[in-house]
C-alpha cells in the first residue's frame, strides 16, 4: 500500500524528535490523511504480514461491547494483555463507548445500532458519526481512545445506480509502525461490513491522523519495511445473508489472496 510507505517515509524525512507519556520518543508529525478505494482491494499490509486473526477479533471485540480480555485470551489473542488489570478489564473503553454510551439521565445509547440504522433509513445525514472519546470516562479507561470518532457518508448512486458506503476515522495518535497497520485493516472490515448489513457497496476509508509518529525504537524497522515492494491487494470475503451486526463470528471472515513478505518484530511502547 503506496500510502503506507509514503506515511513513512514523511515522518523519517520531516517527522520533529518529541518526547511522550512512554519515555521511548517519537519522531512525529501533525495531521496526515490517507485514502484507500475499497474497491481496489482490501488494504491489508503486503509489504510485511498482518496477524488478521487479532484484526478481526478485536473488531468483533469491540462490536460485542466488550471491555474484558477474557474474550480475547480465548481466542488465542494478547495485543490487549498489557493494559488490562488483574480482573482483565481495561474500563469503560471502545466497546463501552460504541455499544452502551451512558447518558446523564441513565439511559445507554447504542451508538453502532443507531448508526447502522441512521445509514439505512437517512442514508444522506451528515449525522452518521460513532465517537469513542467520552471526556467524562477518560481518566478511567485503561488506555483512552486512539481512534476516537468515525462518520459514514453514503455517496449518490452511480452509473450502476449502487450507493457507496465510505468511512472516515480520525485518530488522534497514531503509532505508525504497529498500530496503523491494524487500524487500516480494522476499520475497512467495520465498513465492509456495515455496507453489506445496509445493502452497500464499500467505498472509500479516509483515515486522518493527528499525532502520527514512529518510536525511535521502530525507526530501523520502518526503514527496511521501505525497501520492500507492495503486492496487490487481497480480496475481503464476508458470509452472506447477515442482517445484524452481532451475527458475525471470527469465521465468517476469509482474506482471499494475501501475500505479504514476513513480518518485521518491533517492541511495542506501553
Amino acid at each position: 500500500m503506496r500510502q503506507y510507505l509514503d506515511l513513512l517515509d514523511h515522518v523519517l524525512t520531516h517527522g520533529q524528535e518529541k518526547s511522550d507519556r512512554t519515555g521511548t520518543g517519537t519522531l512525529s508529525v501533525f495531521g496526515h490523511q490517507m485514502r484507500f478505494d475499497l474497491a481496489d482491494g482490501f488494504p491489508a499490509m503486503t509489504t510485511k504480514k498482518l496477524h488478521l486473526r487479532s484484526i478481526i477479533g478485536e473488531l468483533l471485540w469491540f462490536l460485542r461491547g466488550d471491555t474484558n480480555v477474557r474474550w480475547l485470551q480465548e481466542r488465542g489473542i494478547s495485543i490487549w494483555d498489557e493494559w488490562a488489570d488483574e480482573r482483565g478489564d481495561l474500563g469503560p473503553i471502545y466497546g463501552y463507548q460504541w455499544r452502551s454510551w451512558p447518558t446523564p439521565d441513565g439511559r445507554r445509547v447504542d451508538q453502532i445500532a443507531k448508526v447502522i440504522e441512521q445509514i439505512r433509513t437517512n442514508p444522506d445525514s451528515r449525522r452518521l458519526i460513532v465517537s469513542a472519546w467520552n471526556v467524562a470516562d477518560v481518566d478511567d479507561m485503561a488506555l483512552p481512545p486512539c481512534h476516537t470518532m468515525f462518520q459514514f457518508y453514503v455517496s449518490p448512486p452511480g452509473p450502476d445506480g449502487r450507493r457507496r458506503l465510505s468511512c472516515q476515522l480520525y485518530q488522534r495518535s497514531a503509532d505508525i509502525f504497529l498500530g496503523v497497520p491494524f487500524n487500516i485493516a480494522s476499520y475497512a472490515l467495520l465498513t465492509q461490513m456495515v455496507a453489506q448489513l445496509t445493502d452497500l457497496e464499500p467505498g472509500e476509508f479516509v483515515h486522518t491522523l493527528g499525532d502520527a509518529h514512529l518510536y525511535l525504537n521502530h525507526l530501523d524497522q520502518a526503514r527496511l519495511q521501505l525497501t520492500r515492494t507492495p503486492h496487490p491487494l487481497p480480496t475481503m470475503r464476508i458470509t452472506p445473508g447477515k442482517t445484524d451486526i452481532d451475527d458475525f463470528d471470527l469465521d465468517d471472515f476469509e482474506l482471499v489472496d494475501y501475500v505479504a513478505d514476513p513480518g518485521i518484530k518491533a517492541p511495542i511502547a506501553v
